[in-house]
């Protein structure tokens, strides 16, 4: 089971709806927006667009037509705009001079995408994690700075009410002082089956799918929507959802970075196609506490659920108590002492997905137009990326890692420090 097969499954109980205030056609200003990856994902974030009104839809561009085609009929309902079809994201920029672009492809072409479009001329929205190696994140920010562009990650928890709430409340010290943060996802999920390759359907480039990146033998497993557990374009369930978690702590303390990160793992259980580890432990030391991530892929854990269809989030341990940084649960605060009340607030999650992408879109609206630094800013994405790309090269490795987070480098060990960036393949280059 995916991160995108989870979210199917999960309850949407108990979740209000988040709505935007009424704004008028007067007060605001249009923007020419094109989206690169017209998956699921990708229009989820492009009906938050075109829900503020503030977009003029001029391009969609993908590498499988298919999605293209049930992209733009969904789309027809709901505007009168004609956006041109793509396949190559170079001609759709050239051609159609896109104010704002929405990069919603695999993660391996985050880099290359989001970097071309802000050379263009264009303010970015794209997708979490930031890119598949860590130099591809600190070109990102480069760009950004050097073109005055605004690039808004995805990281929509940020803007999630109890999220916001819940940061305050931690950083209030009425949890004390925290001493570990511990990080999780488990699912259930059975060891699978593999499936043959086969010859790529006719409506997809799979070359161009490929891109950068190595070129294997088309599998439906990997597409669509199958590319996280591939190592070669993703970085399983730490580079997906651990992500989310690792920037709730990133948020919530005012260090940057790890000193020390080391990570183990593997797959115990899986017996697919896919590479990525079903099961993971990564150990992160900062300077004044610890974090850990842990997944699994298996297992049921009807004993861990923080909610009646999952078990995910933060727990952040003090002195005061454990407080429970969650998703569709909101947050919860257990004092150590038994006698005081437990505390918690519900969330308020936006349908069908339950997240707050409409509230994030709005935030980089505003940005663009005040000319500010947006909430989720290209560098804070790229510093939450960093704690799972770590934690994935140390699981290559099989030993523990010295980030110095200032310089982007690992201290003393030249073998990891070739893994900061990987060769591209054919006629990509890797970003500066």
């Amino acid at each position: 089971m995916n991160r995108s097969d989870f979210l199917k499954t999960s309850a949407l109980a108990g979740a209000a709806v988040v709505t935007r205030p009424l704004i008028t056609l007067a007060q605001q200003s249009t923007y020419r927006t094109a989206l690169v990856g017209a998956g699921w994902w990708g229009n989820n974030i492009l009906r938050c667009a075109m829900q503020s009104g503030q977009s003029k839809l001029v391009a969609l561009c993908d590498v499988d037509k298919r999605q293209l085609t049930k992209t733009a009929d969904e789309f027809s309902k709901l505007t009168s705009d004609k956006p041109k079809m793509y396949g190559d994201f170079r001609e759709m920029l050239s051609r159609e001079k896109p104010e704002i672009v929405i990069v919603a492809t695999p993660d391996h072409w985050h880099p290359l995408i989001a970097i071309e479009a802000m050379k263009q001329g264009a303010h970015v929205y794209v997708e979490k994690p930031v890119g598949h190696t860590v130099k591809e994140g600190r070109a990102m920010v480069n760009t950004a700075r050097q073109t005055g562009k605004v690039c808004q990650v995805g990281t929509h928890r940020r803007v999630s009410p109890h999220n916001v709430s819940g940061m305050e409340f931690l950083k209030s010290g009425k949890a004390g002082k925290i001493g570990m943060a511990r990080a999780f996802v488990h699912y259930a999920g059975g060891p699978g089956q593999k499936v043959p390759d086969e010859e790529t359907p006719k409506e997809l480039d799979w070359n161009f799918w490929c891109g950068p990146a190595p070129l294997r033998p088309y599998n439906r497993t990997i597409h669509p929507r199958g590319f996280r557990n591939y190592l070669d374009y993703a970085n399983g369930t730490l580079g997906d959802w651990g992500i989310h978690w690792m920037d709730q702590i990133l948020w919530w303390t005012e260090e940057k970075y790890p000193k020390k990160v080391f990570s183990t793992g593997g797959r115990a259980i899986k017996q697919d196609n896919t590479d990525a580890p079903d099961h993971q432990v990564t150990s992160y030391e900062f300077e004044d506490f610890t974090a850990v991530w842990e997944h699994r892929t298996f297992a049921g854990n009807n004993a861990e659920k923080t909610h009646p269809q999952q078990a995910v989030g933060v727990y952040f341990y003090g002195t005061e108590g454990t407080f429970h940084m969650g998703w569709m649960d909101g947050w919860t605060f257990y004092p150590a002492d038994a006698k005081k009340p437990i505390i918690h607030q519900d969330p308020q999650l936006n349908k069908p997905d339950d997240q707050n992408i409409a509230q994030l879109w709005d935030d980089f609206l505003k940005a663009i137009k005040t000319k500010s630094t947006p909430t989720c800013d290209i560098e804070i994405g790229h510093r939450s990326t960093n704690m799972a790309l770590l934690g994935m090269l140390s699981y290559k490795l099989g030993r523990s890692v010295e980030w110095d987070g200032e310089k982007e480098v690992i201290k003393g060990d030249a073998e990891a420090n070739k893994l900061l960036s990987r060769d591209y393949r054919g006629e990509w280059n890797y970003p500066v």
